[in-house]
């Protein structure tokens, strides 16, 4: 019989939670989101074999960081909420703190406040060999006594100490006897009142109830009791404000003691002598030159992302135009072979050929924030986005939009402020995220020579950095004009804490890709190859006798008049539902220099930008010479311009459209998460407004120049 444990990481930031996640769970993750809130929720799952024979099952939740149980943020109210609620679907059997070694002192607050809440939990001591290298050493038999739990040395990046905290997990750990402080003592009556109120576990979770009523969401649906409870704080006069600073205040007393009796310096470092961090930031974080060596290393991610790219892409490219022909010559001809080749197999072409350039780009990204670089540069840019009417903390966002802005907007509730979390919400859409990836690369392909300067700057990757970086200055000159259009009194502050250099765990590193590479597929893949679909069926059908004749006329065909072939091909889909579609639209998009094949693409890329790809694959497949299945890109480069006669896809159109892309919203899911941030429509709806209206203007400008 299988045994089935709950158990939930928690820790401050920056401590080797995600890390130790990562090592328990290996591939075994998802994510979610929380019931009832949109952040992010992962979890992961184990098998432990105890001595005795006995399975357990081990259900894990890797909580957001926090420094206390005392919610400032939105994500700091999950681990408030899954730990003080016993009803919680994600209560845990056993809570697992993990603290940073090298500042115990500072992690022992969450814990000690844990301890408090009379549930299992173990401490994990993280980062020992770090703690080693300081000269410091730790008791911990004396420190789990004075804590009432188990605490387990670990260095989760090497794995040690994770074989103990699997035992200790399945070794039915007691809950914690002692107080690490007496709560009840605050604020004596409320705890008592509270405590003859609702069922709790400990006095400290009344005490949490007393400071956090309005936060807590497992009295929404029972608001008289809520009430109940609002009554006895105003009849004792309970003032949540000193009540937390004054718990603050014992506890560190309490925390200094220990931290005195269980660490001791034996070889302090000389506090003068410079640390490899030290002087590394000294370099990477200077006030004038940490700009530049950002920038240079956001260009060197580029040029590698096209360069190192480029052969796995053309051998994704080649494959898929090697299976469309083995799955068009091994099946009878008809609909059927026609929905494969021409509009599923296309589809999943346009996703499956980026995923080089997307694993590229996710890998570098990792790393930078693996190594500690990611919180320097947030640190560092505070002091310019400030001036924008953002700061520090938006860095997260504006950098985590590069990936993808659902998570990047959902990140921002870190930032305190409403007006700047607001302009952040508004701006982050506009850097360029992994979505406009694919449309780029195409489109750069098509109109941007491959040069190479100095024999490694290839051209190509020069202009895939300058669209990266127009994104970046678009949001930065939105965010000053919504600097002076929103208004707001309250005043921000920045507080981040700044983690030593280390070597990327590459294990780690490896977990993310997958998982991203996974999201990519089976969530913008899905899409994709859907729309596609549909979009063939809408390319292969039309209205009216017209629409049949031509189609008639092309099953019948010379198959060697190529020209013919062509000449019909474009006809018939001139004539279906997508061509009416995209020539209702033509004479709205004419003056960007687009063409009604390019609005079809426009129009069902306002799903998700990367769309685009799989609707140029289909729209191109469609009704084409069948001895000849060439690939995208191909194609689109021997497209001409209908009334010209010239190739279609110049270096105006290009640009042109690569601008309308970056500028765009194109992305229903952004505006879904925008509207739940904000609470109603109307942002959401300015923002689509604004970008839409920017989009324009600037392809419009572009292609006038450049024609």
């Amino acid at each position: 019989m299988i045994k089935r444990l709950k158990v939930s990481l928690v820790g401050n930031p920056n401590s080797g939670k995600s890390t130790l996640f990562n090592r328990l769970t290996g591939l075994n993750q998802k994510i979610a989101n929380f019931p009832g809130v949109t952040v992010e929720k992962k979890t992961g799952s184990m098998t432990i074999s105890s001595s005795d024979g006995s399975d357990y099952q081990i259900d894990i939740t890797d909580l957001p960081g926090t420094y206390s149980l005392y919610p400032k943020t939105l994500e700091e109210q999950i681990p408030f909420q899954v730990l003080c609620d016993p009803t919680n679907e994600s209560h845990p059997d056993v809570t697992v703190i993990i603290a940073d070694g090298t500042n115990l002192k500072r992690s022992l607050f969450l814990c000690s406040q844990i301890v408090d809440l009379k549930s299992p939990a173990i401490l994990v001591v993280n980062m020992m060999d770090q703690v080693t290298k300081s000269g410091v050493e730790i008791n911990f038999i004396r420190l789990s006594k004075e804590l009432g739990i188990p605490v387990i040395p670990m260095n989760a990046r090497d794995g040690d100490g994770i074989d103990f905290l699997k035992n200790a997990i399945i070794s039915n750990i007691p809950v914690p006897e002692l107080d690490f402080i007496e709560t009840a003592l605050l604020a004596p009556e409320v705890v008592k009142a509270i405590r003859q109120s609702v069922k709790l576990n400990s006095n400290y979770v009344a005490f949490q109830i007393a400071n956090n009523i309005d936060q807590i969401s497992f009295f929404n649906d029972r608001q008289e009791r809520r009430a109940q409870i609002k009554e006895i704080l105003n009849r004792h006069g309970f003032d949540h404000s000193i009540m937390q600073a004054t718990e603050t205040l014992k506890r560190y007393e309490v925390i200094s003691q220990l931290v005195k009796q269980v660490v001791k310096a034996k070889n302090a470092i000389p506090s003068k002598e410079k640390t490899f961090t030290r002087k590394l930031d000294n370099l990477l974080m200077h006030r004038f030159w940490g700009y530049f060596i950002f920038l240079a290393i956001l260009f060197v991610i580029f040029q590698a992302v096209f360069a190192w790219a480029a052969w796995p892409m053309e051998m994704v490219d080649q494959a898929f135009t090697w299976m469309s022909i083995k799955v068009h010559d091994a099946l009878p001809e008809g609909v059927f072979n026609d929905l494969l080749v021409e509009g599923i197999l296309a589809g999943l072409g346009g996703v499956v050929i980026f995923i080089p350039q997307i694993v590229l780009l996710f890998t570098f990204i990792a790393i930078l924030e693996d190594t500690g670089y990611m919180a320097r540069v947030s640190f560092m840019m505070d002091k310019l986005l400030r001036r924008f009417g953002l700061n520090g903390r938006s860095v997260i966002p504006l950098i985590s939009g590069v990936a993808c802005a659902v998570p990047a907007i959902l990140s921002a509730r870190t930032i305190a402020s409403w007006k700047e979390r607001l302009i952040t919400i508004l701006v982050t859409p506009l850097m360029s995220c992994s979505a406009r990836l694919p449309v780029y690369a195409l489109l750069i392909s098509l109109v941007i020579p491959d040069h190479k300067y100095l024999g490694i700057i290839g051209l190509q990757g020069l202009v895939l950095f300058a669209l990266y970086l127009i994104g970046f200055i678009a949001a930065m000159g939105s965010a000053l004009l919504m600097k002076f259009l929103v208004k707001a009194r309250e005043r921000s502050y920045f507080i981040m804490e700044i983690p030593v250099y280390r070597m990327p765990r590459w294990k780690n590193i490896g977990y993310t890709i997958v998982e991203k590479v996974r999201v990519f597929i089976f969530e913008a893949g899905k899409v994709i190859v859907a729309i596609s679909v549909v979009l063939w069926v809408l390319s292969s059908s039309g209205p009216g006798d017209e629409f049949k004749q031509v189609k008639k006329q092309l099953e019948t065909a010379d198959v060697a008049d190529t020209e013919l072939q062509n000449h019909l091909a474009a006809e018939k889909l001139r004539l279906s539902y997508a061509g009416i579609t995209g020539r209702a639209i033509e004479p709205i998009i004419e003056p960007l220099g687009f063409d009604w094949k390019i609005g079809i693409a426009l129009i069902t890329s306002f799903a998700a930008r990367e769309v685009f790809v799989g609707t140029m694959s289909t729209i191109y497949s469609v009704g084409g010479n069948d001895e000849d299945i060439a690939t995208v890109r191909e194609k689109m480069m021997a497209e001409k311009n209908d009334k010209t006669g010239l190739p279609q896809y110049n270096l105006a159109v290009g640009w042109s459209l690569m601008l309308f892309y970056a500028f765009a919203m194109q992305c229903m899911s952004t505006m879904a998460v925008v509207r739940r941030e904000t609470g109603n429509w109307k942002w959401p709806l300015i923002q689509f407004a604004f970008m839409g209206v920017l989009a324009y203007i600037s392809s419009f400008i572009i292609y006038r120049i450049l024609s």
